[in-house]
Order: structure tokens, then sequence, then C-alpha cells
């Protein structure tokens, strides 16, 4: 039986405004693309925290803004704050007098970190520690949680693992084309021309892991990891069971946080385009696996990550508006007119 084309946001039944410009088409060059638009870096200011087992992971923040909220981005599979998405996000609360961080995940910011283990899609662990400690330090200002791709699955594993618990933490959150269900994304990654985006992974993925295993070893068969040519294989090899899996089905299927999407209480919005080549539509959920705080939104078009709008050659913003427009009905401050536009048009768009 054919899955049923997905068409809502929340209960209202209405879909997220987001339309590729018609310069762009197909989920490929919707998801290439916006690479070669990515824009300057702003001006981050690099912190190293020490880890609870002994490693250390790095932060970019951006120029503090007293009293203002904050938004923490947890970036996606080899990604970090020089992302595109990153980069966009962060200059959008730059402009509207935000506070913002990138927390990287481990071996992500530049340089190896000192224990054999590295990140995954399911270290809900990592994002604990990092947004309890925040929210220790700013414990006066509304914060924000959005994760992207990688980091949008262990941020929605988080949100579901802690439920009622996350609510002390953050205000809202938002997920961005989190995988969701990795046994049907990650198989997904290795056919046709997604193989393309598996290679491009694998590159950095397995020169970070030979060089690791090259100079303080692992529980890992280095020709295996040499040898593997699908992210099955590499996490077979290499994820799994460096982080206490038994093999890459077990590591898929536990680190997935589409189970976990009914158990979520914090204000939620989950984006995921209907043309998102890393995760098709059968990894999507259905309404009845939502909770009723999570904001489902699933625009016919946006690759993966992509969400390129406007005239050629086309701008970033759409994305960052619409992610800090849920942060805006959500909370309590006083919108930014740039804000206050994308929300009416999103609120358009569900009557």
């Amino acid at each position: 039986m054919t899955k049923p084309d997905i068409r809502f946001t929340d209960k209202n039944n209405g879909t997220a405004p987001y339309q590729a410009p018609p310069w762009l088409p197909g989920a490929h060059l919707q998801t290439i693309f916006p690479l070669a638009r990515k824009g300057p870096a702003p001006s981050y200011r690099r912190e190293r925290w020490e880890t609870p087992d002994g490693d250390f992971i790095d932060l970019d923040w951006l120029t503090d803004r007293p009293g203002a909220p904050l938004v923490v981005l947890f970036h996606g599979l080899e990604g970090s704050s020089r992302s595109h998405y990153a980069r966009a996000l962060m200059r959008e609360l730059s402009r509207i007098g935000w506070n913002g961080v990138v927390p990287h995940f481990r071996g992500c910011s530049g340089e190896p970190n000192r224990l054999e283990r590295a990140y995954h899609s399911g270290d809900s662990d990592e994002v604990d520690w990092i947004l309890r400690r925040i929210a220790a330090i700013h414990a006066d200002i509304p914060r924000y949680a959005v994760g992207v791709s990688l980091g949008g699955n262990a941020l929605l594993k988080w949100l579901g693992e802690q439920s009622l618990g996350a609510t002390g933490l953050i205000d809202a959150a938002a997920a961005v084309c989190p995988p969701l269900d990795l046994n049907i994304s990650g198989h997904a990654l290795g056919a046709g021309f997604n193989r393309i985006y598996t290679l491009n992974f694998l590159a950095t993925l397995k020169r970070k892991a030979l060089h690791k295993l090259g100079s303080i070893g692992g529980p890992c068969d280095l020709d295996a990891v040499r040898q593997a040519r699908t992210l099955h294989e590499f996490d077979d090899a290499y994820t799994a069971p460096l982080h206490g899996f038994h093999s890459a089905d077990d590591y898929w299927t536990r680190a997935s946080s589409r189970p976990w999407l009914r158990h979520i209480t914090v204000p939620t919005l989950l984006i995921n385009a209907r043309n998102d080549p890393f995760v098709p539509i059968p990894a999507l959920p259905e309404i009845s696996e939502l909770s009723p705080a999570v904001r489902f939104e699933t625009p016919v078009s946006g690759g993966h990550v992509g969400f390129l709008d406007g005239r050629w050659p086309g701008h970033l913003q759409w994305l960052p508006r619409r992610v800090l427009a849920h942060f805006q009905l959500t909370g309590s401050q006083v919108p930014h007119p740039a804000i206050v536009t994308a929300a009416r048009q999103v609120d358009a768009a569900l009557q």
C-alpha cells in the first residue's frame, strides 16, 4: 500500500508557506545550490568546554547581547558553525539583536577530540549536558534550541526522552530535516544519485576515523573502516562499536528520533521537505505519532536543508525567519518586524 501524501502542519491541516523558486527545480539542485549562497560567516567568539567524560567541545558564540534571548544550534553530519544554515541563522540572530551559539559535536570544530569516541545521530546525552550547562549559565533569559539534520535527530530524541524535564531547560525547539527513521534515511543515502552525498560525507568521516584509530586506537576494524563505501558500512565498522552499539542496524534503530516524537512536551517545530533526498516520505511520521506539542510542516519542495528563496541567485533568509517566527509565537519577547512578517505568512497559510 502506497503511503499517502503528507499535507499537514499540525491539527489545523495547513501546509508550510515555503515554495522553491521556479528557477531552482528538483530536490538535488535545491539541496546543493544553497551551499553556494551561504554568504559570510558572522564574527564568532570561540570557547572551549571540558566535557563530563574528560574530553572537550568548542562552542562558537555571537557577540553577547545582555538580556536578549539565546538560540542554540546543533549542526548536522560533518557540519559546523561555518555551514550554510548556521551562517544564515546566526546572521539573522545578529541582525535582530539576539544571542546565538553553535556547540560543535566532538571532532567537528577543526581539531580532533581527545577520546576514542566521536559523535552520532542519537547522541542525546551530549545534547543534555550542553543544554543543562547553558541553562545554568543563562538562567535569566529565554533559551531556544535548533537542530539541523543529524543535530535535529539528536535534539528530538532528547526532547522525547526528557519530556516534561526539558521544559525547564529550553522554552521552544525546532528541528530542520532530521532523518527521523535512520534505517530508512540511512539506506536512502546509499542509493542512486544520493551516493554522491555519501561519498562526500565519507571523505571526511573516514579521514578523521583513520587518523584517530591510528593515534589512539579503538574497538574497530581498521580495514573495514578504510573499505567502507556506504554510511551503513562505515557505521557498522566505526560508529556502532565506538559508541556501544552492536551493529549499524542496532545503532540506526536505537538512535532514531521518530519513536520519541509522541513524548515531546516543549513546543517544537518540525520541518521536513517532501522532496528531501536524505529523508524519503516513508521516514516521516503520521499525525498519530506526534505529540500535540509538535508542529509538523512538510513543504513540497526545499530539498535537504536548502529552502533557498527569492529571485536569482536567491537567499537563505526563509529558514531562519521561519524558525524564529516559531520561537516568537511561543515566547513573550517583543517581535522583530521581520519575524512578525514571517509569522503572519505562516498563520495566513493555515487559515
